[in-house]
């Protein structure tokens, strides 16, 4: 095979193996990460359990421990094939390298065995003076010596390849060992995942009695939010239109002429300055990449029209997304922007409501508030702390983002756990 063609294969092998490498340590960290939410999920559920009357919410959390259960098994499953893919190129290139070593060996061989034989000076010597001219005595020393080098050289190669031979052998060596605990960790961890969803169905047989409790719970915080969602689009409009009067005075002020007519100051769209303008541009681009409004936590409610946990035909609406974190936890701004309210909700809730342009983010569910209205907040800044309740034992924050007065999931703006 032509030695460029050689080169080209290992060049493609090694920058396969590097990517490999580089998807497994992603991988590792992602692990790694999971590991550490199962943590705090664990946590929490234990916190949850010592306070909660109703099961439900145990639940929600054993629920959302299951779900990161699976992703952890499903990232360990992804880390073994990399692996294995991993082994079989380092044993293509064992067998490539004992190859190349025995063909090199008996090359050698021949070679010692030939110098052997003409191994005497005086034959070098004699070779050198039957030249038929001083050229070719020049030629013929020349070659002798770059004989000699080639030797020497093949010499170098095989202890080379010898030396590489053992360090594919030992990196195979340590992979197996890693694919073997890679392979117990898994096993393990789908046992572990066995016994959860065990105990999930009893805690939902258990369930099942309170069905029509449950229900009524289900209307009666529905019912509550609907309130909750009617003042937050009061507070909006409000927002929106003082932002507007003050634009339009503004105007006014700078045509102090104009004889245009005054037009009806709108509740429902922000007109931007252009400070407005660039703030709004500049939160639409972060979507998805917004930090959470809580350090540590999961989704347990979404967003929109969902299905009961337990009680597929009751329907949910949710207006933005529940958070469960832990207990003490703070809420902190996921964008730049200026505090445009701050609510009082019930006498145990409140909540911040943060404009950046004309997107609004709302974070509910606070005991207590650390800004006041008019304040300017940068990203992650503590605004409040999050509020646990005193009968379940859970600490939820619910987080809205809105354009104007349109509702926006806010899944899709912040970052992926």
């Amino acid at each position: 095979m032509p030695k460029f063609l050689l080169s080209l294969i290992f060049i493609c092998a090694t920058t396969f193996m590097w990517a490999q490498d580089s998807q497994q340590e992603k991988l590792e960290q992602r692990k790694a990460q999971i590991q550490q939410e199962i943590r705090d999920n664990e946590k929490m559920l234990q916190s949850v359990k010592k306070k909660e009357k109703s099961a439900v919410n145990v639940f929600l959390i054993q629920a959302n421990k299951i779900k990161l259960k699976e992703k952890l098994i499903n990232t360990t499953a992804k880390q073994e094939k990399i692996l294995s893919n991993d082994m079989y190129i380092n044993q293509v290139q064992v067998n490539k390298l004992k190859k190349e070593l025995t063909i090199l060996k008996a090359d050698y061989a021949k070679m010692i065995l030939k110098s052997y034989k003409s191994r005497s000076e005086q034959s070098r010597a004699m070779f050198i003076l039957s030249s038929e001219s001083f050229l070719q005595a020049y030629k013929r020393a020349q070659y002798l010596k770059q004989y000699t080098n080639f030797r020497k050289n093949q010499g170098l190669e095989i202890q080379s390849k010898s030396a590489q031979l053992l360090d594919f052998n030992a990196k195979l060596d340590g992979q197996r060992q890693v694919k073997k605990k890679i392979i117990a960790e898994n096993e393990k961890e789908k046992v572990s995942l066995e016994a959860e969803k065990k105990e999930q169905q009893k805690l939902v047989n258990s369930i099942k009695k309170d069905k029509s409790k449950i229900i009524a719970d289900t209307k009666s915080k529905q019912a509550e939010a609907k309130r909750i969602d009617r003042q937050i689009d009061r507070l909006i409009r409000e927002a929106i239109a003082e932002a507007n009067r003050k634009a339009a005075a503004e105007r006014a002020k700078e045509n102090p002429g104009s004889k245009e007519p005054v037009a009806a100051v709108s509740s429902s769209k922000i007109a931007l300055t252009p400070e407005g303008k660039i703030l709004a541009a500049d939160f639409k681009a972060n979507r998805g990449k917004l930090p959470w409004p809580v350090e540590k936590g999961f989704i347990s409610l979404g967003y929109g029209d969902q299905q009961h946990p337990l009680y597929p035909d009751v329907k949910v609406h949710n207006s933005g997304v529940e958070i469960t974190t832990e207990q003490g936890a703070t809420a902190r701004a996921v964008f730049e922007g200026e505090v445009s309210s701050v609510m009082v909700l019930s006498p145990v809730n409140r909540a911040v409501m943060i404009q950046h342009g004309d997107y609004f983010t709302v974070y509910q569910n606070l005991s207590q508030v650390f800004v006041s209205k008019g304040d300017k907040v940068n990203i992650k800044q503590s605004i409040g702390k999050v509020r646990t309740s005193g009968d379940t034992g859970k600490t939820i924050i619910k987080f809205l983002i809105l354009q104007n007065t349109s509702n926006n999931n806010p899944e899709g703006w912040l970052q992926n756990r």
